[in-house]
């Protein structure tokens, strides 16, 4: 029986600094964002599990920045289940570029990225959807941006049968209810307490929906 694979893809928000790390005890490179809060929540859950986790995550990333590693992050790895965070590096070209997400080919690209993975893998997808907090002030002409492109990622989430869990409402109404400082440093990225919001969406939306390990 071998190790179950989890791969997790994305941006800053998911990469969060994995690459700088010094490996854990386990030679893993996870950074100190919500894909390490998830490893530690699942060795907690399934102790019994042997599962080996795989930070995809790169500073800066578009849609087509995945589609560009994906043999790299993912494919090679033979993944048993592949975990999707990408969106707000999409928004902030489309608003420094005036550009739409339709113009940009977003969905486009999003849909291409899912199909290889369907196509090419035996994985479980999960797609979470961007967010974006309105602090500072300037980010609130973002948002629609954001929630357009949540809603592409969701609609074709649905039609390559893959879980979605939206993240902005859980985080913003956290935000909103703790205070901006404790969730996110910049309207961006997340605190760790914000990184620990996104592990639980995981934890309580997916991880118990799914059968971690197909070989048991």
């Amino acid at each position: 029986m071998r190790d179950s694979i989890l791969v997790f893809l994305g941006d800053s928000i998911t990469d969060a600094g994995h690459s700088f790390q010094a490996p854990d005890s386990k030679g893993r490179r996870l950074g100190h964002g919500y894909v390490s809060q998830i490893a530690r929540m699942l060795e907690e859950r399934c102790p019994e599990e042997q599962i080996r986790i795989y930070n995809g995550g790169h500073d800066g990333f578009t849609v087509r920045g995945l589609l560009r590693m994906l043999e790299e992050d993912c494919l090679q790895h033979e993944p048993d289940v592949v975990t999707v965070l990408i969106g707000s590096n999409d928004a902030a070209v489309c608003m420094n570029t005036g550009k739409t997400p339709e113009t940009l080919g977003f969905e486009a690209d999003y849909r291409h990225l899912l199909a290889r993975i369907r196509r090419e893998t035996k994985a479980r997808i999960l797609c979470m959807g961007p967010f974006l907090f309105p602090r500072p002030e300037e980010y609130r002409r973002w948002i629609p941006v954001v929630r357009r492109i949540e809603q592409m990622e969701r609609e074709t989430a649905e039609a390559y049968k893959a879980r979605f869990i939206p993240l902005h409402e859980a985080l913003n109404r956290a935000a909103e209810e703790a205070g901006y400082d404790r969730i996110t440093p910049d309207g961006i990225h997340l605190t760790e307490e914000g990184a620990g919001i996104v592990a639980w969406e995981w934890m309580n939306k997916a991880a118990h929906k799914i059968k971690i390990s197909q070989n048991t």
